[in-house]
């Protein structure tokens, strides 16, 4: 389906003043090229200036069956016909004939003169290149080609001195086609397309470094053309193969080499998209009315790209029958775009950014195109996600407003000027085609006086019409999609015009910078005819793109509206497309007020947009009036609703008198639940009713209401929607639970981190803001240890709470912190040293020979709690030690509990002879229930190995041995338990002190005796 609308895509038209009948025509670098009917000469036009002036004419070598020009080199390529000979020729230089310059040199391909143009360099150039068949068709990429170089012909520039070049050509490869005759080639960015008459074939040709065959062709399958066979006609079915299955099209291709490039470079060709077509006869069509035309390769650039250096963002095919037309995207994956439905017969179709153009015989006329939508996917991949968006690649092609001309022949387009050639009886009269003209548009049209008619009796014209700019075309569809704003707001009609007018925006703003600044043709050569100095013409080219960026932004407020009243299918629309507007959400509430006819009813796009707005965490405020009527809107429409709208930072002014209402009437509709009753506390906490607050508080058990927490984490906290860094706040009923309900808090917190809705750092973040963090939060970690399970996390909190345990040691006279309102001193941790070691298995019991080395109770209390749990941590399964090593650092060994720490940090690393030469320096009468508890199983043997040995040097050199004695003999009971007689004597001294060992000897002898 085609829609039409009465737009007015033409703003002027102008007669080119060419003295004969026009046979073809082409445009290009700012210039119009004219062939006369049948003759041997070019004239050049400037189209960029009023009037067309002439720039100049030069003769060419045969009959011109066709012509085209390329910016890139700025050269003109004919096929030719002289005495039955069919010649590809090219003309360089050719602007130089305007100066006045006669001199012309001709060459093969190849063989570079040395004569005038060497010296001079001031005489246009005709290059012939050869050709091996007879040519139909030629074609100028209009992107770049693998490696530099083009099927068929390749412009290549050669210097022949310090300051002058010469255009020069070769073929790189020929591609042969079997069981197709092609009529036209196309050629842009590696892509080949060829047409036949009821067949399309594009290819992709890419170079390759490997040394792979280049034949990629099959064995040819039996298929059967559009021919006669005995009396019967047969027809091909049709067909349409994309991407990979386009190698199924039973039409084989095989590259050969020229042997004029590198060696070494190979192609690979692949398939790309193969559509055959068979002719509707029942319509009363002959095989010539259905023919395919208009076969064009299109490549789109964007902003960031520069035209002459870089592939295409995207390339586009296009092709035509008489009646129907068809858009293809290649890059990216093949997709059939749109296709067009024409009113009557087509003769010429041609592509561009923002429209398709096509001519009747009788017409010119404008569709749509969706290259614009294609190209903003690939350059923004999140283009259709709730932050952006862009009308679908699939939306229905539109018909702008038909101009009627008489007797249209061909057509070519450069930049906004659409050249048209007619050709008419000299019965015609003029007169009328020109106010049919004037009637059908609403701009000046300048007509200059036709030529007298020739005498063969046929009147004809060369026409150059001027489309208006984007930004017109977009103002004119945005009235008329006022029409039906005003009669239907929710008219399909009204959304597709919108759409239409978005993506003719985009197309423009992703063009590129020689695009917008009006530059095309030869890169080196500025068409612009006015005195502007290029900062001038920058600033104007900055200027329309900002025009054309607010105009984009007010398209996507009115999107935003017609989905925000849409159906349920496509209402989530309206977010982006508000988002892109860049308007306020009180203006969005704005331009959303119920209708006369329905008070109470919102659309469900702006119910959508409303609730994403208030879930997404937002700087901006509402202030109190737009805050009330947000409440208001969702107690009309989404009751549901409102304790996650309330809890939303940006509705924080909120009158919390009416807001209580509000909610007290729903909690009589639709009963009690936990995040209501906390909502309506914290409106409670907002009037200053605390009797009332902590009465809604009390309803629920504390486990209830950790459980509403975890449903609207919002009531605890502000911010952090986003990652680990993402700025978080407390609110109110967070401060408040901090002085009133800290075991609440924590235990809220750690809910939260469980399920997600926080992370470790924001959490800090908030105890930080509340002035909690030497208590709270410590307690917030210690209730973490208990609650997580991931690995990564239980590290990181064993390690901050040594660290905070540590600090706690070191710093005794000045634990709390300046601004906290419960500093240790004033309030015990929620967890004592036992509850963590009765409930969490990171804390493990303090070992027996610790109670000898822990001070007696005349520290404060919080010194003793960090120091147990310090220990505890030690003693732990948990804990990595080497981690925590330079930490323990800060403690010194003077105290005996700083001793009993390294201590625990050496016997945890298994340095144990260390550790029992440390405890005989420092506290030996606490080794051997170190010994009774450390030495055990594999340890063993450091009883006779290690501590034996230690204890009778120390006890031999000691001046008051009792202590060591004492547990030598403990130490001496171990051993004769362990060992045998004879290994017992190994160890007794020979200093003549054997006899006191004689009772362990006995005491071993018994017991290996019994065993």
């Amino acid at each position: 389906m085609v829609h039409v609308y009465n737009c007015h895509p033409f703003a002027s038209q102008q007669i080119v003043q060419v003295e004969q009948e026009p046979g073809l025509v082409c445009c290009g670098g700012g210039v119009l090229f004219v062939v006369a009917a049948g003759g041997c000469k070019v004239e050049a036009y400037s189209v960029e200036q009023e009037g067309c002036p002439f720039i100049c004419r030069f003769a060419t070598m045969g009959t011109v069956k066709s012509i085209q020009h390329s910016k890139i080199g700025d050269y003109l390529v004919t096929i030719e016909e002289k005495n039955s000979a069919t010649y590809l020729r090219a003309y360089t230089n050719w602007r130089y004939q305007a100066e006045g310059k006669a001199r012309v040199g001709v060459r093969l391909l190849g063989h570079l003169l040395r004569g005038a143009s060497v010296q001079g360099g001031v005489q246009m150039e005709i290059i012939e290149i050869p050709l091996s068949t007879e040519n139909q068709s030629q074609q100028i990429p209009q992107s770049t080609w693998p490696n530099s170089q083009q099927s068929s012909s390749q412009s290549q520039g050669q210097t022949l001195s310090s300051n002058q070049n010469c255009l020069d050509f070769e073929r790189s490869v020929i591609l042969h086609l079997q069981k197709i005759k092609p009529k036209k080639v196309a050629l842009c960015g590696g892509y080949v397309a060829v047409h036949a008459e009821l067949e399309v074939l594009v290819l992709k040709l890419d170079s390759s470094c490997e040394q792979n065959t280049l034949d990629e062709s099959s064995d040819p399958k039996k298929t059967d053309h559009l021919e006669d066979q005995a009396d019967f006609l047969v027809l091909q079915r049709h067909q349409e193969l994309l991407g990979d299955r386009a190698k199924d099209c039973d039409i084989p291709v095989s590259i050969e080499k020229t042997g004029l490039e590198d060696s070494t470079g190979q192609y690979t060709l692949s398939y790309v998209l193969f559509r055959r077509f068979t002719p509707d006869f029942f319509q009363g069509c002959n095989v010539e009315e259905t023919q395919l035309h208009s076969l064009q390769l299109y490549p789109l650039f964007t902003s960031n790209q520069s035209v002459y250096l870089e592939e295409p963002t995207c390339v586009f095919c296009f092709f035509s029958l008489p009646t129907a037309g068809y858009l293809y995207s290649l890059k990216g994956g093949v997709e059939l775009l749109s296709a067009y439905q024409y009113p009557e017969k087509v003769l010429e179709a041609v592509l561009t950014d923002h429209l398709l153009h096509v001519i009747t015989k009788n017409a010119l006329q404008c569709f749509t195109v969706r290259c614009s939508a294609v190209a903003a996917r690939i350059k923004d991949p999140y283009i259709d996600t709730t932050i952006k968006a862009c009308p679908p690649c699939s939306l229905e092609v539109c018909a702008l407003r038909m101009q009627l001309f008489i007797g249209l022949r061909s057509l070519c387009v450069y930049g906004r000027h659409v050249i048209l050639l007619s050709t008419a009886d000299a019965e015609t009269p003029e007169e009328p085609e020109r106010t049919t003209h004037r009637r059908g548009l609403s701009r000046k049209w300048t007509i200059s006086s036709p030529k007298e008619t020739s005498s063969a009796g046929h009147g004809w014209n060369l026409y150059v019409v001027d489309t208006v700019s984007p930004l017109t075309l977009y103002q004119e569809m945005v009235e008329y999609s006022q029409r039906y704003a005003e009669t239907n707001p929710q008219a399909q009609s009204l959304r597709h015009l919108l759409s239409e007018a978005h993506l003719l925006l985009r197309a423009s703003l992703l063009q590129t910078p020689e695009q917008q600044g009006n530059i095309e043709g030869n890169p080196t050569v500025s068409l612009q005819t006015d005195t502007d100095g290029p900062a001038e013409k920058q600033t104007a080219v900055q200027t329309g793109i900002q025009e054309l960026e607010e105009a984009l932004r007010q398209n996507c407020a009115q999107l935003g509206d017609c989905f925000s009243r849409g159906s349920q299918k496509d209402c989530h629309l309206a977010l982006p497309y508000y988002r892109m507007s860049g308007l306020s959400v009180t203006d969005i509430i704005a331009r959303n007020h119920p209708l006369p006819s329905s008070p109470h009813s919102y659309g469900p796009g702006f119910l959508f947009y409303l609730k994403h707005y208030l879930l997404e965490e937002t700087e901006q405020i509402l202030s109190q009036e737009t805050a009330d009527e947000v409440i208001d809107i969702f107690s009309q429409s989404e009751p549901s609703q409102l304790v996650s709208v309330c809890a939303s930072p940006p509705v924080i002014n909120i009158s919390p008198a009416q807001t209580l209402q509000v909610l007290q009437h729903l909690e009589a509709t639709a009963g009690v639940s936990v995040p209501l009753t906390i909502t309506m506390a914290t409106m409670m906490l907002r009037l200053d009713d605390l009797p009332q607050y902590r009465q809604l508080m009390e309803r629920h058990a504390e486990m209830l209401l950790v459980y509403g927490f975890i449903e609207e984490p919002r009531l605890l906290l502000h911010g952090g929607g986003g990652g680990q860094h993402t700025h978080i706040r407390p609110t109110a009923l967070t401060r408040q639970l901090a002085k009133s309900q800290p075991g609440l808090l924590v235990a809220a917190m750690v809910a939260l981190h469980e399920n997600n809705k926080v992370q470790l750092e924001q959490a800090g973040h908030i105890f930080k803001e509340l002035g909690c963090e030497n208590c709270l939060q410590v307690d917030f970690w210690e209730a973490m240890l208990m609650a997580s399970s991931q690995e990564a996390v239980i590290q990181e909190l064993l390690f901050r709470l040594v660290s905070v345990y540590i600090d706690r040691l070191t710093n005794t006279t000045s634990d709390a912190h300046p601004n906290e309102p419960h500093a240790p001193s004033r309030r015990r941790p929620l967890k004592s040293a036992d509850d963590l070691m009765n409930s969490c298995s990171h804390y493990g019991a303090l070992y027996p020979w610790l109670t000898v080395l822990n001070p007696a109770q005349n520290t404060s209390s919080q010194h003793q709690e960090a120091l147990y749990k310090l220990q505890s941590l030690l003693c732990g399964p948990s804990l990595s030690v080497g981690s925590v090593v330079p930490l323990m650092e800060r403690l010194s060994e003077e105290s005996l509990w700083g001793f009993s720490l390294h201590l625990l940090c050496t016997t945890r690393r298994g340095q144990y002879d260390r550790s029992i030469e440390k405890l005989l320096d420092r506290c030996p009468q606490a080794i051997i229930a170190y010994a009774n508890h450390q030495l055990q199983d594999k340890h063993m043997v450091l009883w006779w190995q290690k501590l034996l040995p230690e204890l009778c040097n120390r006890t031999r050199a000691a001046a008051d041995n009792s202590i060591l004695l004492s547990a030598l003999k403990e130490t001496l009971v171990v051993v004769a338990m362990e060992m045998s007689p004879t290994e017992f004597l190994e160890l007794m001294p020979d200093d003549g002190t054997a006899f006191y060992f004689l009772p362990h000897l006995l005491t071993c002898s018994q017991s290996h005796l019994l065993a």
